[in-house]
């Protein structure tokens, strides 16, 4: 996650639309588009296929996402708001309210001028802080690459709305106190930096961006939770557990 720049600030207040013409139209194919896309979203039961379903037409009514300099469609904007509940699933009413904006580039992007040609292109997706608060920005190709390969670990949608849930307590720190009970909190703290440790030990199947620092621990770990939960459980049992108690994903839980 890197703070966003003055230049977005001037891109946001002079070259975008009016408020009225940036507001993102529901498509008409989200079923189509998430069943065709969101392995997620094909593995729930037909209730729960409408609830999603439901949950990505609200994120869609007060969320703007925008293209620069590149074009979107309605599969872009469906994989956004998907990326966006699907760690928030488990709740029955979650909206973000620490994010207004999402800015699609081509591909990966510079981090100082947003440049999607040349060198120093390595930023994915990120969060903005400060006077940038409330805003997004998502790589199409990255984006789309999370949902292409259903084999991997990594999800970079995911991934940026997990930084956000963490964000929502207030700061960005890899313990997301609004979705974890206080008796969870000294055992989150323990296990991340356990695992941690592994990841610098080269003894963990652990994406080794995970071991940058907490937060990045968090978004790394909840991208393996929903895109492998079958191997994230055989491998860190102990991991999964929580993961399943922070997000309200295991099969006991009434969330809904």
């Amino acid at each position: 996650m890197v703070a966003v720049s003055v230049a977005l600030i001037w891109w946001l207040l002079f070259k975008r639309k009016p408020a009225a013409a940036t507001m993102t139209n529901t498509p008409a194919d989200i079923q189509q588009i998430l069943n065709s896309n969101v392995h997620f979203y094909q593995q729930l039961d037909a209730d729960n296929k409408i609830l999603f379903e439901e949950k990505v037409k609200t994120f869609l009514s007060y969320i703007r996402i925008h293209g620069v300099n590149t074009s979107i469609n309605d599969t872009d904007k469906v994989l956004v708001a998907a990326s966006a509940v699907i760690p928030i699933f488990g709740f029955k009413d979650w909206k973000y309210n620490n994010l207004k904006d999402v800015l699609i580039y081509d591909d990966v992007f510079n981090a100082e001028n947003f440049s999607t040609t040349g060198a120093g292109r390595d930023i994915a997706g990120m969060v903005g802080n400060g006077a940038m608060n409330n805003i997004m920005l998502l790589s199409k190709h990255e984006l789309e690459l999370g949902y292409s390969n259903k084999t991997d670990k990594n999800n970079t949608g995911v991934h940026e709305f997990v930084h956000l849930l963490d964000k929502s307590d207030g700061s960005a720190d890899g313990i997301p106190e609004n979705l974890l009970d206080k008796k969870e909190i000294i055992p989150w703290v323990r296990l991340m930096h356990k695992q941690m440790q592994e990841i610098l030990k080269h003894k963990s199947d652990i994406n080794p961006y995970g071991a940058t620092n907490e937060a990045e621990f968090f978004a790394v770990v909840s991208e393996y939770f929903f895109e492998r939960p079958d191997l994230l459980s055989q491998k860190h049992p102990e991991l999964f557990a929580l993961l399943e108690e922070i997000f309200h994903q295991s099969k006991n839980d009434d969330h809904h």
